[in-house]
């Protein structure tokens, strides 16, 4: 050590070390796993490769075309039931493209539908009740015992045998007819107003996460519970309101009318969809429920106890303590039920609904493109997989309990 500032001025700086460069050596397992994994995916590239020209050779020395050209040429059947302005005239990729909207149409409010349904049974499975658990209980060992393809049946069964026929059919004055041709209801007449009412939806919903936030923080600094579900409602309807009062206050509604043979105009749900949507809703709440409650139950009862010191009920201590540390153990299972949900709507051609499959298949029968089609119907549904593992994973990295 020096012993004045003057001496410690005397003393040259200590050099540094020279960087070490990498190279590139055998030796290193690192090294050797980069090569191993090129190795690897240049011949999985070859063998699909290989594969891919075999098939188009011998497709071609039998006579047989191939090739994506047909998804611009004119389809030429009608799809009954579809939400993208589809008509027969238009090429193959829109008819492909109405087939994708009505999977959505499915897999998004399936989705939204099992969660809320799955998650209030799994929470049943703990209530106090002895009634309620029993039905909770019985909902979920007698829907996830049965397959969903018999369930299917059994809905679209229902809903074209038992119900009326169109001349009797059960009505709610001239607003909703219910009958073997499905339920037909009003449904507003699209105006460039209602794009404000779903901007100001939009920013309802931002204000409410705000709120949400605050409230959570103020919670975890004063102890003090603000009501979250009234308040986010209430800003999403005050949103929703401000917007369509800015854009005009839109009210034009068509109204379905009875006939002698079907019910026209208004807004429809084919007895194909309702079957479709509602035995899968059935079928995978009854296992999205023992999810949440295979999560519930590992939380150590230690916390349900820290919950009642508090003076919290068990409702809020449910919800404020319980969930969030179940989120951990119930998202990852979660999202292989919803993905299960999507991949189970291909079941929707056993039933007449005109999903992806089902127009594939039209497609397939008319042009002859088999391997064609079947690559379409393996890329939806792999790309609305990746998207849903890829959305639920980041959910659960933000509902992740973070170690402080």
């Amino acid at each position: 050590m020096p012993d004045t500032p003057a001496d410690a001025a005397l003393i040259p700086p200590r050099p540094m070390p020279p960087a070490r460069r990498s190279a590139f050596s055998w030796r290193s397992k690192q090294a050797r796993g980069v090569v191993y994994q090129v190795l690897v995916l240049a011949l999985v590239t070859f063998l699909v490769w290989l594969l891919v020209s075999n098939t188009l050779a011998n497709m071609k020395a039998r006579g047989i075309q191939s090739g994506f050209d047909f998804l611009t040429q004119t389809a030429g059947f009608d799809i009954g039931e579809q939400i993208t302005g589809y008509d027969s005239d238009q090429p193959y990729w829109r008819a492909f493209l109405a087939g994708l909207g009505n999977t959505l149409r499915v897999a998004v409010i399936g989705v939204v539908l099992t969660t809320i349904l799955g998650t209030l049974l799994g929470i049943g499975r703990f209530s106090r009740n002895a009634l309620l658990r029993g039905i909770c209980y019985g909902y979920v060992e007698c829907f996830r015992n049965i397959p969903v393809l018999l369930q299917l049946l059994m809905w679209y069964l229902i809903f074209t045998e038992y119900l009326p026929s169109i001349d009797e059919a059960l009505h709610v004055g001239n607003w909703l007819y219910l009958s073997k041709n499905g339920v037909s209801f009003p449904f507003p007449v699209w105006s460039p107003g209602y794009l404000l009412a779903l901007g100001g939806l939009a920013a309802g919903a931002v204000a409410a996460f705000i709120y949400a936030r605050m409230a959570r923080n103020a919670f975890d600094l004063t102890g003090k519970i603000r009501p979250v579900l009234w308040v986010s409602l209430a800003l999403l309807v005050a949103g929703l309101v401000a917007g369509w009062l800015a854009g005009g206050a839109p009210w034009q509604w068509q109204m379905p009318v009875k006939t002698e043979v079907q019910v026209e105009g208004g807004g429809a749900l084919s007895p194909e969809y309702m079957a479709l949507l509602l035995g899968l809703v059935l079928y995978t709440s009854a296992f999205v429920a023992e999810v949440v409650r295979g999560g519930i139950a590992s939380v150590a009862a230690g916390q349900h106890e820290a919950g009642a010191s508090l003076g919290l009920s068990q409702r809020l201590s449910m919800r404020l303590v319980v969930l969030p540390q179940a989120l951990r153990v119930i998202i990852p299972p979660m999202t292989n039920q919803f993905l299960n949900l999507t991949k189970n709507s291909s079941l929707a051609v056993a039933i007449g609904y005109p999903d992806v499959v089902s127009i594939a298949n039209t497609s397939l029968n008319q042009t002859g493109r088999a391997v064609e089609c079947i690559v379409i119907i393996m890329a939806v549904y792999l790309t609305l997989s990746l998207i849903t593992s890829g959305f639920m994973n980041w959910f659960n990295a933000r509902a992740a309990i973070k170690e402080r």
